[in-house]
């Protein structure tokens, strides 16, 4: 085995905490043998499309359904998010294994407390219990686990839709609408979409088999050998719900380790998969120190995949401690990383300004700049640029920011003090820059809620900080160049990042779009034309991007499925050998 990195807080979560927690439903016991029964149909899937955005307007049923979530939600402050190991939740006896997840916005309200555990309790439990489990849904058909995902998409779109947004808008600071394209349409969209891939896309495809020749080629799309650790960030609920789920709905067991900043949601999401019938065992719940926490489940010999989403330097760590265990491992671990990004709107000479305009503020702020996409750099041809740097400032001017209960309110505050803290130092460092100006913003007070003002710096320099560095906040910087360097601008900006997440390109010149297009091919894994470099779509813009934003294994596609099982080919033959040699062994 190899070696296990323990954490202090062992004794923190006693083993009688741990015998006497609250199961958490009925024990679902599974029958290997039974699972392995006849094969009765081949079954055609429920007609898959995305769910449809509900735009919640003033008087309608939605909308007040959702405030009673909410109100609902606030009375019952604050919540405990337990461990969930075997199907038992775990409490720990001792403060200090509690993590708190305030409210952005108001950040002296505690949303929910974490029982969190450490590397004894994953390796001594966590792990053994996951591969216990693992005996019986790897051999589970995929009908019936298809079947899971399904009812837990139409929970999410029905039973739990205002909860769950709900839970998204007070836990992860988010508006009405970036809410409900996340937690609502988006997860269930991984749920049913994945389903659909897995069936369509993966088991489908099989070699040629020549009857003729007396034998019967076919594929085995198995479940890897091990566990899978999922490693979730704040931003997205859905993101959380697909990092473990996408393993799972292949046969996989898994760890996941929440975000601390996002862990009632994703407690919620966990809840919603058992509802639907996911066995005990499957998904393992473990709130934790991130580096004990991951650490124990890396450093196994049983470890199979990662499947993260977080930032680069810790991806890049995570990536060198799995190759420093490489001798240990019974296989080569998969390794599925979205990491960070520099995100930028290029505009040309030929852009419409208004559509340039709106959706830069919509890419920048929505989500107060915390989505992995969101648009952090600007490229404006000085041809275009009075026009441009009007309509920012005046745009930028009317965004509302506020709490999000406020469902006027576009752009609210920033996940954490250290965010604040992060984005604060960016906006400080350009105010006293020689070679930068603030156009609009600038303004951070965190008294009530970590609110950071949406900001527009423009600078004469390139390479200038914070159009070089991620900040994930709301900052858009502009570097404004001369309209006939076009091409040699584009080199500029695909040199200036090491990430290749996302970005797009405005011009209604079609050459300007074509050699755009090709300068920038390695640039972003979700490249856009005259939109904004957010918001892509389940089944219609599978996301991901490669350099040091990630593996570019596409979430939300068959790409990434395809990670997570391990081909056997069979070849089974139907006639009987009577001798061994070939007719070119016969004498002359």
């Amino acid at each position: 085995m190899l070696p296990v990195r323990t954490s202090t807080l062992s004794a923190s979560l006693s083993m009688a905490a741990i015998a006497t927690g609250r199961r958490v439903s009925h024990s679902r016991t599974l029958n290997t043998a039974a699972l392995r029964g006849a094969q009765l149909g081949f079954f055609a899937l429920p007609q898959i499309q995305n769910e449809p955005m509900r735009p919640y307007p003033v008087g309608s049923a939605d909308r007040e359904n959702l405030k009673a979530a909410i109100k609902d939600l606030r009375s019952e402050l604050p919540f405990e998010v337990p461990a969930v190991i075997n199907g038992h939740e775990l409490r720990s006896t001792s403060s200090s294994s509690l993590s708190h997840q305030l409210i952005p916005f108001e950040h002296a309200t505690v949303l929910a407390k974490s029982h969190e555990v450490d590397a004894k309790v994953v390796v001594e439990r966590a792990i053994p219990g996951a591969l216990e489990a693992k005996r019986a849904w790897e051999t589970m058909s995929f009908t019936d686990r298809a079947s899971i995902f399904l009812k837990a998409a139409d929970l999410v779109a029905n039973k739990y839709r205002y909860k769950i947004l709900a839970a998204t808008m007070l836990g992860q600071g988010k508006n009405v609408w970036q809410a409900e394209i996340d937690a609502a349409a988006e997860l269930a969209d991984f749920f049913r979409f994945n389903v659909w891939y897995a069936q369509h896309q993966i088991y489908s495809q099989q070699p040629l088999s020549n009857q003729a020749d007396g034998y019967w080629n076919r594929v085995e799309y198995r479940p890897l050998e091990g566990f899978v650790a999922a490693v979730s960030p704040f931003n997205f609920t859905a993101i959380g719900g697909n990092l473990a789920g996408a393993p799972v709905l292949m046969g996989n067991v898994v760890l996941w380790k929440p975000s601390p900043h996002a862990a009632y949601s994703n407690h919620l999401v966990l809840q919603i998969l058992r509802e639907a019938g996911l066995p005990d065992g499957v998904i393992q719940f473990v709130p934790g120190p991130a580096e004990a926490v991951v650490g124990a489940m890396v450093d196994h010999p049983d470890f199979a995949g990662l499947h993260f989403t977080g930032s680069s330097a810790v991806f890049k760590g995570l990536y060198k401690r799995i190759a420093g265990n490489i001798d240990g491992y019974k296989n080569f671990p998969r390794i599925v990383g979205e990491t960070g990004g520099k995100n930028m709107h290029f505009i040309h000479r030929s852009a419409h300004v208004p559509t340039v305009v709106n959706q830069t503020i919509r890419g920048t702020f929505e989500y107060s700049g915390q989505k992995c996409s969101a648009t952090s750099r600007m490229y404006c041809p000085d041809s275009l640029w009075d026009e441009v740097k009007e309509g920012l400032v005046e745009g930028v001017k009317k965004i509302k920011v506020g709490p999000v209960d406020d469902f006027s309110t576009f752009v609210s505050a920033v996940i954490h003090k250290a965010s604040f803290e992060k984005c604060k130092s960016y906006i400080e460092y350009a105010k006293a820059a020689p070679d930068a100006e603030i156009l609009v913003g600038g303004v951070c007070d965190d008294s009530k809620g970590y609110y950071v003002h949406p900001t527009v710096i423009v600078t004469t320099n390139p390479s200038f900080k914070s159009i070089t560095e991620e900040i994930f906040g709301p900052i858009l910087t502009i570097y404004v160049y001369p309209a006939d360097k076009y091409e040699e601008t584009l080199l500029l900006a695909d040199r200036t990042s090491s990430y290749a997440l996302t970005a797009a390109l405005f011009a209604r010149d079609r050459e300007a779009q074509i050699v755009g297009a090709e300068t920038l091919r390695n640039c972003a894994g979700n490249f856009y034309i005259n939109d904004k470099s957010t918001g892509d779509i389940v089944g219609q813009q599978p996301f991901g991007g490669s350099r040091a934003s990630g593996t570019n294994d596409k979430a939300g596609a068959a790409i990434n499925l395809l990670r997570w099982v391990s081909p056997r080919a069979v070849k089974e033959n139907f006639r009987d050998l009577s001798g061994y040699t070939y007719p070119s062994n016969a004498a002359a």
